[in-house]
């Protein structure tokens, strides 16, 4: 088991889940009504992993057009939507057709399109450039959210973790001044954790948070950090929204496992999983009731695809809407990241009762979302 653990780099993170489970064990809270479950599935989609042929790519993007509104449409949250995808789209695989049908599947209100990046070696002043350019090419495919000033905004998943320089190698970056830049960019809310087993992974976890200090510095968002909380809102600033990271117990030789909230074609979403999510318990400090999950996967490729638009997905949409969503013990609720992001806020503004009435906040759909 030891070996196990050490392969999983559980020096860098093992602390912080410890410091979470004691943090909830004493702020239990007295909220008597029913839990609000917000979830969502934050894809690495990647159309062209594993170096793949256009063609490859576009019969990938085909199957989602083809699968997955067939796969979701039974279920339904307690607001009467369907699951809500959020598309990380990489920027460097761009490809109008690719684009072009992921607007298929947000019209159809069935998700939207964020910002995934993957740069190596690179420089504040061309990630700036880059960044801009593939901002301009996806709102030309009616993608991106535009605040009230008209301006751009996304929320945003680093590739291979690399998040403002802070793999140990420093590779796949380059920039240690990656968060105030995004900022600058128009990214609202960074979604790349949690990472770990992977060596950038923050000792941070299960929350929320705004990163201080000196945000330039490489792996900024490592700490000094302040939890998001009823009352208050950095207006200067990304916001982290993690999701869920624990050890789990299971039966075998080695007796526990590495929860991370990765939905692979080997290990889809089960009831014990989803169980696992709920129970750590990602909030608002001071709104209790409104229970934030964001899983991740890379549903592209046609192994984890198969499953996720097969079984996979309709066990994992199965669990959600059977057990999660009674009315009386919790209250489902299907979100995009936007929509994750704007009622994070809410919540910060001290806004309570249903957050589905805080769904576009702050920030509105975007052109290929708004109906």
């Amino acid at each position: 088991m030891l070996s196990y653990l050490r392969e999983k780099n559980i020096h860098t993170w093992l602390g912080g889940v410890l410091r979470h489970q004691v943090q909830s064990l004493l702020t239990r809270d007295g909220f008597s009504g029913p839990k609000h479950i917000l979830f969502s599935v934050c894809d690495h989609y990647e159309p062209l992993w594993g170096e793949a042929s256009d063609e490859v790519g576009t019969r990938r993007v085909q199957a989602w057009l083809d699968r997955y509104p067939e796969m979701v449409a039974p279920f339904r949250d307690a607001d009467g939507h369907h699951p809500k995808h959020s598309f990380f789209f990489p920027g460097e695989e761009y490809r109008p057709f690719f684009l072009d049908g992921l607007a298929q599947l947000a019209k159809a209100g069935l998700g939207e399109v964020e910002l995934h990046l993957h740069h190596a070696d690179d420089n504040a002043a061309n990630l700036r450039k880059t960044i801009a350019e593939y901002l301009q090419i996806y709102a030309k495919h009616g993608h991106l959210s535009r605040d009230a000033s008209g301006r751009l905004r996304y929320a945003f998943i680093h590739g291979n973790w690399a998040l403002a320089n802070g793999h140990p190698s420093g590779k796949d970056c380059g920039v240690d001044e990656e968060l105030p830049l995004l900022f600058d960019t128009g990214c609202y809310a960074d979604f790349t954790w949690p990472a770990a087993p992977d060596p950038a992974q923050p000792q941070i976890v299960n929350k929320i948070y705004w990163p201080l200090g000196q945000l330039e510095r490489r792996r900024a968002y490592d700490g000094p950090f302040e939890e998001a909380r009823v009352g208050h809102w950095h207006k200067d600033r990304l916001l982290f929204i993690e999701g869920p990271l624990t050890l789990t117990l299971k039966r075998g030789k080695v007796p526990v496992r590495l929860e991370n909230g990765h939905i692979t074609g080997n290990d889809p979403a089960s009831p014990s999983r989803v169980k696992s999510w709920v129970g750590q318990n990602i909030h608002i400090c001071g709104r209790p009731d409104w229970i934030f999950i964001k899983v991740y996967t890379h549903a592209a490729p046609e192994k984890v695809a198969e499953s996720y638009l097969g079984e996979g997905g309709r066990m994992l949409h199965s669990e959600l809407t059977s057990r999660y969503n009674d009315g009386e013990r919790y209250r489902l609720h299907y979100v995009t990241a936007r929509e994750m992001y704007n009622i994070s806020v809410a919540a910060m503004e001290a806004k309570s009762g249903d957050p589905n009435d805080y769904r576009d906040y702050l920030l509105p759909p975007p052109p290929a979302a708004a109906g």
